[in-house]
Order: C-alpha cells, then structure tokens, then sequence
C-alpha cells in the first residue's frame, strides 16, 4: 500500500469532528504552500509580465474598482 493509500484509509476512517479539524489544518497548510510558490515566483520574475499587463490596463481606464 502506498503513502497516499495510507492517508486515504486514514482520513475515511476519521470521526467527522477529527474530519473537520483536518480539513480545516489542511486548508492552511495548502494555503501556506501556495503563499509559498506565489512568493518564489514573485522573486523570480514570473509574474512580472501579468504585474504590467494589469497596470497597463489600469492606466488605460480599463479597470473598475472593486
């Protein structure tokens, strides 16, 4: 059986308080890994052509505000 089997077998067998309380633990370690990958992909310039494209479009009048 595989780790991820493992995991499988586990969580189906969790109470639904436990299931609560590891849905709620896996929604901020999820959260926490893509603040994560957005940070590294912030600092290494991924995102830069998107940033000037947004800004681009704000400055054209082409945005709202929220």
């Amino acid at each position: 059986m595989s780790s991820v089997e493992e995991i499988e077998q586990a969580v189906s067998e969790l109470t639904p308080d436990d299931l609560r309380r590891f849905r709620e633990w896996f929604a901020e370690f999820d959260a926490e890994l893509w603040d994560r990958q957005i940070e590294r992909d912030v600092a290494a310039g991924r995102l830069d052509a998107l940033i000037e494209e947004a800004r681009a479009e704000h400055r054209s009048g082409r945005t709202r505000p929220l």
